[in-house]
This record gives structure tokens, C-alpha cells and sequence, in this order.
């Protein structure tokens, strides 16, 4: 399947963090990467995320507008807004 993908504004990058912004339409995806460094992301909307893992599953949750996580460096996803809505957050890497 062939998704559009999400819209991206790196916002900071310096020698301690890289900041970026992540827009998606409906339907949208990052494609798939690997972190390479530990990372927060804060929601700007309610983000209803699909998240395809390298072992063929698939998770689904919704990060609410203003609350964040964070996950260490290694993981490997594919992100794909799976609401209705327009789905953006920031990610900050942590150097």
C-alpha cells in the first residue's frame, strides 16, 4: 500500500537536541526508521497512531493533544496517522 507521507520541519539542530515537527493527513506515514537516539515526542493534536513494528504487528493508541512520551534509542517503526483528523507532534532527539 502506497501512503502519503508526513509532512516534516526540522525546527532545531544543534550539537545537543534536533527538533522536528511531524504533520500528517489522514493516512499519512513517516516511513519506516530506526531512532537513533533517544527521543520525546509531544502531541500538538490528538494523534490516533498506528505503529507497524519490523515483526510484521501492529499497535494503536492515542496520544492525547499536550501530553508526550518518550522512547530510547533503537526503535524501529513505521508511524501512520490512523484517525480522521490532521495528526501533528514534536519529536526532540536527544543527542
Amino acid at each position: 500500500m502506497i501512503r502519503p507521507r508526513a509532512l516534516t520541519n526540522q525546527l532545531i539542530e544543534d550539537a545537543r537536541v534536533r527538533v522536528t515537527r511531524f504533520d500528517f493527513e489522514p493516512g499519512a506515514e513517516t516511513g519506516w526508521h530506526t531512532h537513533t537516539f533517544d527521543y520525546v515526542i509531544t502531541a500538538i493534536t490528538n494523534c490516533n497512531m498506528l505503529l507497524e513494528h519490523p515483526d510484521g504487528t501492529c499497535t494503536s493508541f492515542c496520544v492525547p493533544a499536550g501530553t508526550a512520551y518518550r522512547r530510547e534509542e533503537g526503535v524501529q517503526h513505521n508511524v501512520i496517522n490512523d484517525g480522521t483528523a490532521q495528526m501533528s507532534f514534536i519529536e526532540v532527539e536527544l543527542k
